[in-house]
């Protein structure tokens, strides 16, 4: 059963109300989802997005007779205020995003997230549509390589490994994840510590494929303009690229005064206006992570609308 990371604290942030309305832009394996359900009464609702067709229909039966109007819908959580239009809410009370992926696609060899099992190299969350991992590392010239290793994966041997991936595939195009693993750990010289050495390279395939952080900063700005006032936005990040996205675009719309040269001052600050629940982002306790291993680098941060114009 999938774990929800950070369960207790994503509902304290949320302060769930009985007749609220709510979105998990992230539905995954549904735990945060069913959690938020239990704590509504009549008259209230949750909507459940997620991009991931079999994620949708696993989160679907595990809300079927949750009592308040619950949903489930399959979409980009970017899109998250033409959904929640459609359904014929205006506002929300709360909107809650668990960033990264589902235990349960890590776990599935066939949608080729991870080097633990071999699987095609895909990474797309909507198996549907968009270029897959596989077409990323065939196609991309060794600059274009290095340059996204290095942005979104933060590898320092960004060079070294594009450089050995235009070369194996140039024998024959990379279509697993476990060949791909073996290129890079070859290309860095085997492992060192604790990481995987493809870890980071995984990790920004996975980012380009989604578009993750695009989409992160399209749907942060989404929710912020369906809350309505003393509503929350509950964001849980894995790494330092989300968490940066989540604290800039965020940190954008929190009012602050700006004294001018000529004296006086003047208001800044992205409508609408919101406040910093937290100023530093929580992290799981000990004993989660214990428990939960994939729950060891997240970071969870809360804002609230404000009443104010």
């Amino acid at each position: 059963m999938h774990q929800p990371v950070m369960l207790a604290e994503a509902l304290d942030g949320l302060q769930v109300r009985g007749a609220g309305r709510y979105v998990d832009g992230t539905a995954g394996g549904g735990g945060h989802a069913a959690a938020i359900l239990q704590r509504l009464e009549a008259g209230g609702g949750l909507l459940a997005l997620d991009r991931d067709a079999a994620a949708v229909a696993r989160v679907r039966a595990r809300l079927a007779g949750g009592g308040a109007a619950a949903q489930a819908v399959q979409g980009n959580f970017a899109d998250m205020e033409i959904i929640v239009r459609r359904c014929g809410w205006e506002r929300v009370d709360g909107v809650l995003l668990d960033l990264g992926m589902s235990s349960d696609q890590v776990d599935a060899p066939e949608r080729g997230f991870s080097f633990t099992h071999d699987g095609p190299l895909d990474m797309r969350m909507d198996v549907t549509r968009g270029r897959t991992a596989a077409d990323v590392v065939n196609t991309l010239d060794e600059a274009g390589l290095a340059g996204l290793f290095a942005r979104l994966g933060g590898e320092r041997q960004a060079r070294r490994i594009a450089r050995a991936l235009v070369a194996e595939r140039a024998r024959a195009p990379l279509a697993t994840t476990g060949r791909l693993a073996e290129v890079v750990a070859r290309a860095v010289g085997g492992r060192r510590g604790r990481l995987h050495p493809a870890t980071k390279v995984f990790q920004a395939l996975r980012l380009a494929v989604n578009a993750e952080l695009e989409n992160l900063e399209q749907g942060l700005e989404a929710a912020l303009r369906l809350l309505a006032p003393g509503g929350r936005l509950v964001v849980i990040a894995f790494h330092s690229l989300e968490d940066r996205v989540v604290k800039q675009t965020v940190g954008r719309h929190v009012p602050r005064w700006e004294s001018l040269p000529a004296g006086g001052r003047r208001r800044l600050g992205r409508p609408p206006p919101v406040r910093w629940i937290t100023r530093h982002p929580l992290r799981p306790s000990a004993a989660e992570c214990a428990a939960n291993p994939r729950a060891r680098s997240a970071r969870l941060r809360v804002a609230e609308r404000t009443g104010e114009p």
